[in-house]
């Protein structure tokens, strides 16, 4: 079985497509700049940059036609014909708490989608788009495969706010959690590495890159998470503030003039690392310019740590112990010196890194010493392999 994962952002597309036999990628592409000038499609087949097209592409309709085309493309694709895709599957970032695990793609399916739409502006509206282009091309089965279904094992202690009551049963607020079909993967892969049955470890997984979060998964479910009703809460990220004083919110907009759409603005796009170091929002800039005496850069990275400790702390409590902690993601996957940053102080806890070890990038590898009481494990995510894996099982 051949399988098509497509992941629609406001702008842009990102594919693979996977065959299940194997579990290989075949092909992988990115089409940017949908409706905007300079648009274009970048096709690697098998990891090599093989394919790109410059060419204006007015909407997600499009630009899923200029993918099959890529994928069929005599000198550069990967299949004869489209009729070899035996399945579609759709990352969708917010699915509320109707979905729990991934669905068929109905019709009462896209109108909830579209109604979740409400807690995923920039994500849910353009899922809806890509689905339909999508629909519109291809006479196949297709799965929706929800970011937040993996966080709704929570329990009500964990996912409810101090607020009324009433907010949460009528209006929906709650934690929601995200990245759920990162974490769902890499705690499923450290347990089939290390041999064990996930329901008898207690893991804490630490998604980090661009956009970071921390989750707690005991036997093999998600107890707490640490983004919330949307992915700005949690941790201090690229460019999201991450949790603080909803008190700073109002005193923003009544104090100091701005409307909520700055605001939302500011701390969304223009906080976290980006605003606090006043350098960038990528980690290694920050990293380098530490390492050149920047002080900023510095405190910025002291930040993030701290907040990342904070978390895997505050897990342990809610499982009641640790039997390993993962690093996944841009930033976990390839930085040796922020696992590091990461990995300090936390002594007390078991956690003892093997500094040799930890020399890893972008590959499955247990960092920790043997004689850490907490293993330590780099295990890249696959979420497009969990889409299509979800998609498979539930056509078949």
């Amino acid at each position: 079985m051949k399988v098509l994962v497509i992941n629609c952002g406001s702008s842009s597309l990102k594919y693979q497509l996977i065959d299940m036999a194997n579990e290989k990628t075949l092909a992988s592409g990115l089409v940017e700049r949908i409706g905007i000038e300079g648009s274009n499609l970048a096709q690697k087949v098998e990891g090599t940059q093989k394919y790109i097209v410059e060419t204006p592409i007015k909407d997600h309709n499009e630009a899923i036609k200029l993918v099959l085309d890529a994928l069929i493309n005599g000198d550069n694709g990967i299949i004869k014909s489209v009729n070899e895709i035996d399945a579609v599957g759709h990352r969708i970032v917010h699915g509320g708490e109707k979905y729990t695990k991934s669905v068929i793609i109905t019709d009462e399916v896209v109108r909830d989608i579209e109604e979740y739409s409400k807690f995923a502006p920039l994500h849910n509206p353009a899922h809806i788009m890509g689905i339909k282009a999508c629909q519109a091309l291809m006479n196949v089965p297709m799965v929706a495969v929800f970011d937040t279904a993996f966080h709704q094992t929570m329990p009500e202690k964990a996912f409810l706010y101090g607020l009324p009551y009433e907010l949460y049963k009528k209006n929906g607020i709650r934690k929601y959690g995200a990245h759920g079909t990162s974490h769902k993967y890499v705690s499923q892969k450290v347990a089939e590495v290390m041999g064990k049955d996930i329901k008898d470890l207690k893991i804490i997984t630490c998604h980090l890159g661009n956009g970071s979060s921390i989750t707690a998964v005991k036997n093999g479910e998600s107890v707490d998470t640490s983004m919330g009703f949307t992915p700005l809460e949690g941790l201090i990220m690229g460019t999201r503030s991450g949790s603080l004083d909803p008190a700073v919110v109002t005193y923003m907009i009544d104090e100091l003039g701005y409307t909520s759409a700055e605001v939302n603005n500011i701390l969304n796009k223009k906080s976290g690392v980006l605003g606090i170091s006043e350098i960038s929002s990528d980690f290694r800039d920050i990293i380098d310019a530490r390492d050149n005496g920047n002080e900023r850069a510095k405190l910025t990275l002291e930040m993030f740590a701290y907040r990342v400790k904070q978390y895997i702390a505050s897990y342990t409590v809610a499982m009641e112990g640790v039997d390993v902690i993962v690093f996944t993601a841009g930033v976990g996957e390839n930085s040796m010196v922020l696992r590091e940053d990461l990995c300090a102080n936390l002594e007390y806890m078991g956690v003892e890194l093997d500094k040799e070890r930890n020399r890893v990038f972008g590959e499955i590898a247990k960092i920790s010493k043997d004689s850490s009481k907490v293993q330590l494990y780099v295990i890249p995510t696959n979420e497009e392999l969990m889409i299509a894996k979800d998609t498979m099982q539930l056509i078949k």
